[in-house]
Formats: structure tokens, C-alpha cells, sequence
């Protein structure tokens, strides 16, 4: 069985470009909500991006934005994919499938089994599964999602102590870890390494 697929994300220093180098996870993300800790700006994302080993694929986090404003993100190549992270619905990512063919992430927050099966029916490329808004460090019950029939982005609460447990019991595409690859809201290039050491040894 191949290992999950492993996103670390809300990256924003140059320091954390260089490590996501050394350890050559599968995505990094880039936030670009303006409320979050960890938001970028788009001129910093390029900024970063041009530091990014070639094969690491960059996702933009983004919360009910302007479609144009994601798709121009998208053709600038300052991101490879998407991630909508607020109220989109199929209306709104129909309005950007007309914009850019790039891949797109649909985030789902789980705290029922309707959520799982709002998530399944998902019109976008991949699927997200969190606690809630993202970056909260929370985990959802996983118990909700062991007979999904789609595979997803596990997101929520996922730190190097618990990501073994995750990969074994859920299976799931990939991984999405934010803050629990930091320390004081900070990357902390020990505990990426650990993270995706974990990862791949399980």
C-alpha cells in the first residue's frame, strides 16, 4: 500500500520553504484569508513559491473569495491548486470551473454523518475533511468517516503522536497538518521532520 499523500501547510517564512526542500512533502499550502495567523499576501506566495523545489505542488487556502481573484492565482502559477475553505457551494465552484481547469479542493467541517455525505457529493477534484474553520488544532470524531467512498484530505488535529493512528485506521489520500507541525504558532522544522517521518514509516 502506498503512503498517503502529505500537505504541510500555512507556510510563510523562507525558513519553512527551506525545510518543506529537505523533507519534499507532496503539497504546501499558502493561506490567503486575511484574518488568519498564517496569511500571505500573493506578492509573498510568489515570493516563496520561486524557492520551492520543483515537484512540490503549492495549494492556496482561500475563504469565500472572489472567483477571479483564485483563478488569476491559479494562471499566475503562484498556486497549482485550490482549496476553498468557507461557504462555497457547487454554484460557486461551477463559476470558477468556467475561470481555470486547475485542480480544486472542496473543505468540509464533519461533525455529522450528513457532512460526510455533503462531502461525497462534492463537485470538486479532491475533498477536505476538517474539525471546522482550519488551523484550530481539533480533531473531528473519525469514527463518522470510516465508510466514505471517496478518498479525501484528512485535516484537524493531526500532530506527529496521532498521525499513525490516522493513516492505519482511515486509509485517507493524504494528510493536511497545520498547526501541528508548530511550536508558539510557529513551523518548527523538528516536528515537520517527525511528522513526515511518521508518515512514511507507517
Amino acid at each position: 500500500m502506498t503512503s498517503p499523500k502529505i500537505k504541510l501547510c500555512g507556510l510563510s517564512r523562507e525558513a519553512d520553504i527551506q525545510a518543506v526542500n529537505q523533507l519534499r512533502p507532496d503539497y504546501i499550502g499558502f493561506v490567503f484569508f486575511e484574518k488568519s495567523s498564517r496569511y500571505v499576501s500573493p506578492d509573498r506566495a510568489r515570493e516563496l513559491k520561486a524557492l520551492l523545489a520543483p515537484g512540490i505542488q503549492a495549494v492556496g487556502v482561500f475563504v469565500d473569495a472572489d472567483p477571479a481573484f483564485v483563478a488569476q492565482l491559479l494562471a499566475s502559477g503562484i498556486i497549482d491548486l485550490a482549496q476553498l475553505h468557507g461557504h462555497e457551494d457547487g454554484e460557486y465552484i461551477g463559476a470558477l470551473r468556467k475561470l481555470t481547469a486547475k485542480p480544486l479542493i472542496q473543505a468540509f467541517k464533519i461533525s455529522n454523518l450528513e457532512d460526510v455525505r455533503r462531502a461525497e457529493q462534492s463537485s470538486a477534484d479532491y475533498i477536505l475533511l476538517d474539525h471546522g474553520a482550519g488551523g484550530t488544532g481539533q480533531a473531528f470524531d473519525w469514527t463518522l468517516i470510516q465508510s466514505i467512498q471517496r478518498p479525501y484530505f484528512l485535516a484537524g488535529g493531526l500532530h506527529p503522536d496521532n498521525v499513525q493512528d490516522a493513516v492505519h485506521s482511515l486509509h485517507p489520500y493524504a494528510l493536511d497538518v497545520s498547526s501541528g507541525i508548530e511550536t508558539e504558532k510557529v513551523k518548527d522544522p523538528r516536528k515537520m521532520q517527525l511528522f513526515v517521518d511518521k508518515v512514511r514509516d507507517a
